[in-house]
């Protein structure tokens, strides 16, 4: 059986409205007649969790092709009954606490047959059969449709059009016959918005954002974010994903509105807020997308270190997260650079970022023995000879905690701009330095100031000193910059 979840028809599945407690001392019993001896050894029972499944049990099979999983609890979703090859499987619904099915190896939707009371799998499997049908009907129809001719292809996509609204009128009819099953709750989630044409509109241009507004409006209608059970189907995940990546504007400012008023959606369940809050943290915790660090401090101070403390995580986990968030925080786009004051490789001059009087600055944080790093200092310093006249500056910064190697390393290759560090005698007299106004506690804990957990990280400056860029490297800097300048000089 091919993976119904990804067919033409077959949506995903939801979950009732309210958040459901787990199920008690459940007893599932599935036969299963025709498995070949080198399945037949054990199965496994699995279940959704947001995009990936994950084995739940393992059960050895007893004479006649019987499995038997028992438990003391088991909470409401999609479970897959796998074989030993991965790849062979059926669904069902996980409702109540006891459960008889039997089917035949090969033809498991075909052939099943629900023995117990279950009006749930009963109608579940109903409509699973009527989209296996359709599937296959569909399948030929496009094996017709390769070899028609050019005459014969309309007539043919027209048959797959009207199968098209054959399935929609059926799911329709099915909702509407079975309004109170976890099923139809599935579909309504799983539903994608109707749109009006918006034909009165003439401007195509204006048309078609009418219609993208409303869809994306519209689009998680049907979603209950407050039952937890949608965390064990493919539906939550499969909205939350297309939802924050293909409707909303990749901006920080969209992303993180959008992603307060989904979590805001799960604010009655627990799990599902959890779900979410992680899922959206996790994926811009890495984020190589300029200015998307944006939304990975907007979710750890309000969801991690604010007032909506994050449970799940232990203290020293929490503490380590925070700390990082902090450091990260005044470090966004639009903000203005945390002021270095360091020594060059004299280690008698003292160099004030914030004075630099350039146009622009590059800040560069390095370390001569990067691997990475000793790839971009040459393209860095091919950009500086083309773009000084321009009012670039570079304020490199090594980090290695000892200078020897750095030193020789900028006199060797000539580096020609800015160089500075703090150095081990600096550290020494820290706090009389800082006394006499010569250096500050930030300048000196660089490496904290400015979240240096890697090398090479470039930071793009304006006149003021704010960051503008960050994450771009020296091949991409000439071109934001002209962009920048040809801005400035059409007024």
């Amino acid at each position: 059986m091919n993976r119904l979840f990804i067919t033409l028809f077959v949506i995903g599945f939801a979950s009732a409205t309210m958040a459901q407690a787990p199920i008690e001392n459940y007893e599932y019993t599935f036969k299963i007649t025709g498995v070949p001896d080198s399945l037949d050894s054990a199965a496994f029972l699995a279940n959704y969790y947001g995009s990936k499944q994950y084995y739940f049990d393992t059960v050895a099979f007893e004479p006649g092709g019987v499995l038997k999983f028992s438990g003391e609890k088991i909470k409401g979703g999609i479970y897959s009954v796998i074989l030993w090859d991965r790849s062979s499987y059926f669904e069902f619904v996980v409702n109540e606490n006891d459960l008889n099915m039997e089917t035949k190896f090969g033809d498991f939707v075909g052939s099943m047959k629900i023995k117990s009371e279950s009006e749930e799998n009963t109608k579940f499997y109903e409509y699973l059969g009527f989209i296996e049908g359709k599937s296959k009907t569909i399948m030929n129809l496009r094996k017709k449709l390769e070899k028609a001719s050019e005459e014969e292809k309309e007539a043919v996509q027209e048959e797959m059009h009207q199968l098209d609204l054959e399935v929609v009128d059926y799911k329709k009819k099915f909702m509407v016959a079975n309004p109170d099953l976890f099923i139809t709750k599935v579909f309504s989630a799983s539903a994608e918005p109707d749109i009006p044409d918006f034909k009165e509109i003439s401007d195509e241009a204006e048309r078609k954002r009418k219609r993208y507004r409303a869809f994306k409006n519209h689009y998680l209608d049907g979603v209950d974010f407050t039952d937890e059970r949608l965390l064990r189907t493919p539906v939550l995940h499969n909205k939350y994903k297309y939802y924050m990546n293909k409707l909303v504007p990749q901006i920080p400012d969209s992303v993180i509105k959008e992603a307060d008023m989904m979590i805001a959606l799960a604010e009655g369940n627990k799990e599902v807020y959890k779900y979410l809050v992680h899922t959206i943290t996790s994926k811009f915790e890495d984020s190589k997308v300029m200015g998307m660090d944006a939304v990975l401090v907007h979710m750890g101070q309000k969801y991690y270190c604010g007032d909506e403390d994050a449970w799940w995580l232990d203290d020293k986990k929490k503490e380590k997260f925070c700390d990082r968030i902090t450091a990260m925080a005044p470090l966004q786009i639009g903000k203005t650079a945390p002021n270095l004051i360091l020594l060059d490789t004299t280690e008698a001059k003292w160099h004030n970022l914030h004075h630099l009087p350039s146009k622009f600055t590059v800040l560069y944080f390095w370390d001569s023995s990067c691997g990475h790093c000793k790839k971009v200092t040459p393209k860095l310093k091919e950009f500086y000879a083309t773009y000084k006249e321009k009012g670039v500056e570079v304020f490199a910064i090594g980090t290695e905690f000892e200078n020897k190697e750095w030193k020789k390393y900028v006199k060797k290759n000539e580096l020609p701009w800015i160089n500075v560090s703090d150095s081990p005698e600096a550290n020494e007299n820290a706090q009389e330095l800082m006394l006499k106004g010569t250096t500050t506690e930030q300048s000196l804990n660089f490496r904290d100031t400015y979240d240096i957990f890697s090398t090479p990280k470039i930071y793009l400056l304006d006149e003021n000193k704010k960051i503008i860029a960050v994450k771009l490297m020296p091949e991409q800097m000439g071109d934001f910059i002209d962009h920048l300048l040809e801005e400035e000089a059409e007024g």
